[in-house]
């Protein structure tokens, strides 16, 4: 009788611990394959080379954008200013390289790497009123980036006056936009290298494993002597910068500055950073993770649009994919699974 006990007791341990690592990441691939299968018996164009160079290129944006929503998850927070930031990177940026490629027409890079500071310089500016707003001011994050992206686009809209910035530099349009090395997009050559430095940040790094016990148990971490605020401002700037860089990339794949670019971001990050296993309790989260939520976004938008659904039943369908996440994040907690 004590063994019929011990090894009921042992098939439910295995069963939790089966539901554990399936809630963890085990079903995420399974719903990638059946994606795929489901969306190349719609359309035998889906898995055609020139197909996957085209999500490959478009799953860059939001990766970039979905690991800086990933850092500021881990710390206990979101940003709804993604989308905000950017559009006013899009625009800063362009007009930065029109007007140096009209002063010096002859020194193209010099107009692209000014370009790319002053993208890099929205990011920073971005970052830190968020961050501040949150970690010094002590304001919940929802408002705090709710209001900063409401300022981020009207500034964009005072500057462009809600007109788009053409005549980009033709090199970063054509080399940078929609260039390859082989059959790699420059796009992904640029983004992948800053993909993995998060990697190394956040899973190799002593600031990586503060920002976990931040989102945690913030009392614990202030009782240990962590520098919660240096940390969170951390958080916010690098999700800032990393959307700032998917913006000035999403710019030259655009070919001109875009007042309204970027506003599906806010929902599709946090929903691919979530279903990638991040938490909205905070602590929670792996770049293997967001990598997998953003293919499964970039495969299921891409999969509509071959299959010919419309873009505002996209919406729905990502909503509905959104609440489950959220759901099945709480049945982790339930669970205990970290």
């Amino acid at each position: 009788m004590n063994q019929t006990r011990a090894s009921s007791g042992h098939t439910l341990s295995s069963s939790k611990q089966l539901a554990s690592s399936i809630l963890r990441f085990g079903a995420l691939p399974i719903v990638l394959i059946v994606c795929v299968v489901v969306f190349q018996l719609g359309n035998d164009r889906f898995l055609s080379s020139m197909n996957v160079m085209n999500m490959t290129t478009q799953s860059m944006f939001l990766l970039l954008i979905a690991l800086g929503q990933m850092i500021v998850l881990i710390s206990g927070g979101f940003d709804l200013s993604v989308g905000a930031v950017v559009a006013l990177t899009s625009i800063i940026t362009g007009k930065v390289m029109v007007a140096v490629a009209a002063m010096y027409p002859e020194s193209v890079g010099i107009a692209i790497t000014l370009g790319f500071m002053a993208a890099i310089g929205v990011g920073l500016v971005c970052g830190l009123i968020n961050g501040i707003g949150v970690a010094i001011l002590k304001v919940n994050p929802f408002i705090v980036t709710l209001a900063t992206a409401s300022i981020f686009q009207g500034i964009t809209l005072v500057v462009s006056k809600g007109v788009q910035v053409s005549g980009l530099p033709r090199y970063f349009v054509i080399e940078i936009g929609s260039g390859r090395i082989g059959n790699v997009p420059v796009i992904a050559i640029l983004a992948l290298p800053v993909c993995f430095c998060v990697y190394l940040i956040i899973h190799h790094m002593r600031i990586g494993r503060y920002l976990y016990a931040i989102g945690s148990n913030l009392k614990s971490a202030v009782v240990s002597g962590i520098r919660v605020d240096r940390h969170l401002i951390f958080a916010y700037v690098s999700c800032s910068v990393l959307t700032a860089f998917a913006g000035w990339l999403l710019t030259a794949r655009v070919s001109s500055g875009e007042p309204l670019l970027g506003g599906e971001f806010p929902l599709a990050s946090i929903a691919a950073a979530i279903i990638g296993g991040c938490s909205l309790r905070g602590g929670e989260g792996t770049v293997v993770g967001v990598i997998m939520g953003v293919a499964f976004i970039t495969i299921l938008g891409n999969g509509m649009d071959l299959m010919r659904i419309g873009s505002n039943y996209q919406m729905i369908v990502l909503g509905i994919v959104l609440i489950a996440a959220v759901v099945v994040d709480r049945y982790r907690a339930s669970l205990g699974v970290r």
